[in-house]
């Protein structure tokens, strides 16, 4: 089983940037993508953007990319999402989630973490 913590999250002004760090702890991630999801206030969960461990993979969502960039340090066992650009609607709270490398369902999910981006 793997464990994930979000940290990183705060308030920032429109246009600030902010990095979100997921750090795992309980087993190897090699077998898995970690994605990071968010949500808004009133609003479903929504993907942003998730990594393959082991391939280094990437892809983002229409909504984040080219502002959002996701990256692991296999040393530190951590995932970040580095949020540049901010704007209000990216405010919520932000999770990390892993699933098999192969397919299937995000699960573990972190506890979260706050995003607030103030106009």
């Amino acid at each position: 089983q793997v464990q994930l913590v979000e940290s990183g999250g705060g308030s920032v002004q429109a246009g600030g940037s902010l990095r979100l760090s997921c750090a795992a702890s309980g087993r190897s991630l090699s077998s898995y993508a970690i994605g990071w999801f968010r949500q808004a206030p009133g609003k479903a969960r929504e993907f942003a953007a998730h990594i393959g461990w082991s391939t280094g993979y990437t892809y983002y969502a229409d909504s984040v990319k080219g502002r959002f960039t996701i990256s692991r340090d296999n040393a530190k066992n951590t995932v970040y999402l580095q949020m540049n650009s901010l704007n209000p609607a990216d405010t919520g709270v932000y999770y990390c989630a892993t699933r098999p490398l192969l397919g299937g369902v995000f699960g573990n999910w972190g506890q979260g973490t706050q995003v607030t981006v103030t106009s």
